[in-house]
């Protein structure tokens, strides 16, 4: 795609009908009527993304957007933005968290540079750096509207690329020192909330430590005064390029009918902010777990979903939306082999009223 207008323009809603046959699959099957919940749930969305009642998601792929935000100078972080990189190198070498998790869900991780300050040494990291680090937002606005483009187009076209190369699923994850900071900010503008409420202490800040965050992002709304119903404003003022990485992730997978699953925080401001773009792209996501940071709950609910896993995460790097991999994986096992009614000779269950 090589502009934000094609790539809208061309996502389409999902298949309805084919929901509504995956709905007589699952009702076909000798069980309680809709009693594996949200699995049954997820594979019926899963069925409408991928235009089959027999949907078979089984090459996965995990999208890491690593940036580096310019923020970091207000001593908003526990550690210096020297880690971003490291982490991606890590990642190269196999050796990071979601790199191990990866390996049980049967994910290939690619690491991504789209904004860190410095390349990637590592030959499995993706350089693709719309710019090398963010500006400091507390003195002025992140980066240019259309650098901002670039960062979604990048995101977009790289899921292209995953599905011409035989990706049926996608997982978003990030790495960026100062990226609980930019999305916390992201949002409070948003949602009209106070800084104190959307703010937590990300990799472990102290209590003077978070008080410098919060007092960094109010700083950091007043001097840019994002406009909260433009999401390219948002982002390209207070946000980040992992941020606008992931939203492009998400519009490319609606473009291209993948499902593609939200990790926490930081990638659901992402979703959240994809949708105000274009909202048939909600229709393409998976909630997969609510991180412990202090907003997470509320959007989750703005983009009116629910998180099956509540598991005391914060990690980042797609690390809960690989575990929500292990319920999808369980849901498409229960819908492939469990007996018919008639297979297992007991009467069917019937929807009551």
């Amino acid at each position: 795609m090589n502009t934000l207008e094609e790539l809208i323009e061309g996502i389409e809603p999902v298949d309805r009908e084919v929901m509504e046959e995956a709905w007589k699959n699952w009702d076909s099957l000798c069980k309680p009527l809709r009693g594996l919940g949200w699995l049954e749930e997820a594979v019926v969305k899963i069925a409408g993304i991928c235009r089959t009642s027999c949907p078979h998601p089984d090459k996965r792929v995990v999208l890491i957007m690593g940036a580096d935000n310019g923020v970091v100078e207000e001593g908003v972080t526990q550690t210096d933005s020297s880690v971003t990189i490291q982490v991606l190198e890590n990642m190269g070498d196999r050796l990071s968290t979601a790199c191990v998790m990866s390996n049980l869900a049967n994910c290939e991780l690619i690491p991504v540079n789209i904004g860190c300050l410095t390349d990637g040494k590592h030959p499995r990291i993706r350089n693709m750096a719309v710019r090398h680090g963010t500006g400091n937002i507390v003195k002025g606005p992140a980066m240019t509207k259309e650098e901002c483009i670039r960062a979604i187009l990048t995101g977009a076209n790289l899921v292209k690329e995953m599905k011409e190369a035989g990706y049926d699923l996608v997982v978003t994850g990030e790495m960026g020192i100062g990226n609980t900071t930019t999305s916390s900010a992201c949002a409070a503008v948003l949602f009209d909330q106070d800084v104190e409420y959307v703010t937590g202490r990300g990799a472990g800040l102290s209590s003077e430590g978070l008080d410098r965050k919060i007092r960094a992002i109010k700083k950091a709304i007043q001097v840019n005064n994002p406009d909260p119903k433009d999401a390219v404003d948002v982002i390209s003022k207070v946000g980040g390029l992992d941020i606008a990485g992931m939203v492009g992730c998400y519009l490319g997978a609606a473009h291209e009918h993948m499902p593609i699953l939200i990790d926490g925080f930081i990638s659901a401001v992402s979703a959240y902010l994809a949708g105000m773009l274009c909202p048939a792209a909600k229709e393409y996501m998976l909630a997969t777990h609510c991180s412990t940071e202090p907003a997470a709950h509320l959007v989750l609910e703005r983009l009116g979903m629910e998180a099956p896993l509540h598991a005391g995460m914060h990690l980042g790097e797609g690390t809960g939306a690989i575990m929500g991999l292990s319920l999808i994986d369980q849901g498409l096992n229960a819908y492939y082999h469990i007996a018919t009614w008639d297979g297992a000779h007991v009467e069917a269950y019937e929807h009551q009223v």
